[in-house]
């Protein structure tokens, strides 16, 4: 699947982006279908490596779907092509945010939930970049648009991070003004954070950050955890952490299906 994003060439013509996103994986549920969570991968890396990871975990309700990003220029490796949901200058809360390619990426996520019965609960969670994503995919929800204003359809019911950050932090609490709903969904979305402290790629401070920024813009259900000695990957601690909390958070069955 494609988007197209006009952007700025040189001159200020209008120059359409074309993202062409790689292969979809899917882990079926073993048990009861409950949930359906979008799961997104880190920068360089595709959708098959996080598949073979979570059919592994003792969550037979989930129906996880592992897309792998476009390649695309990135700007962090002096414009070499990478798998990646949007251009990065830096991994950090800081850098300036690519809006375009983050809402591409976003809108193929709700697309590939968009399919899903009515009665299954959907959630979005991912790793590094894939995380930022997420929170991404988190903020366009509760607001309930993309940063270029289009509507976004999906209604997420947990959204997961680790070793991520939040893009577009600085203008959240401007979005969120005025939108009734945006304050409603935000004070009910749950969100887990994940993030090791010796996290040298993804430093453990914008993981911190991106949770303080959740909660000061009305987001009350936000748990944040953090590994000592964890660098930038993924223990089986971690992943029990977040097989517990979505057991939790959406009322999984477990193997009793």
């Amino acid at each position: 699947m494609s988007f197209t994003a006009p952007s700025l060439g040189s001159g200020g013509r209008s120059v359409r982006r074309a993202f062409e996103f790689g292969r979809t994986y899917v882990v079926r549920p073993k048990g009861k279908h409950q949930a359906t969570i979008v799961w997104l991968h880190g920068l360089g890396d595709n959708g098959s490596s996080w598949s073979q990871l979570l059919e592994t975990l003792p969550l037979p309700n989930i129906k996880w779907i592992c897309p792998t990003a476009p390649t695309q220029p990135i700007t962090i490796f002096g414009g070499f092509p990478s798998t990646a949901w949007f251009d990065v200058g830096e991994l950090s809360e800081d850098a300036p945010d690519d809006v375009e390619g983050l809402d591409a990426s976003a809108a193929h996520v709700a697309n590939l939930l968009s399919t899903e019965p009515a009665d299954i609960k959907l959630g979005v969670g991912g790793f590094s970049m894939g995380a930022a994503t997420a929170l991404y995919s988190a903020s366009c929800f509760t607001v309930g648009k993309y940063g270029n204003s289009n509507p976004y359809p999906a209604n997420l019911s947990a959204v997961v991070g680790l070793s991520g950050w939040l893009p577009c932090a600085n203008t959240l609490s401007n979005k969120l003004q005025g939108v009734e709903e945006g304050v409603r969904r935000a004070q009910s979305l749950p969100v887990l954070l994940c993030h090791g402290k010796g996290d040298d790629v993804v430093l453990y401070k914008f993981g911190e950050k991106s949770s303080r920024s959740l909660k000061s813009n009305g987001f009350l259900d936000v748990t944040f955890k953090s590994y000592n000695g964890l660098g930038h990957y993924t223990i089986p601690e971690e992943m029990d952490e977040v097989c517990a909390w979505l057991t939790s958070k959406l009322g999984l069955e477990g193997n009793s299906a």
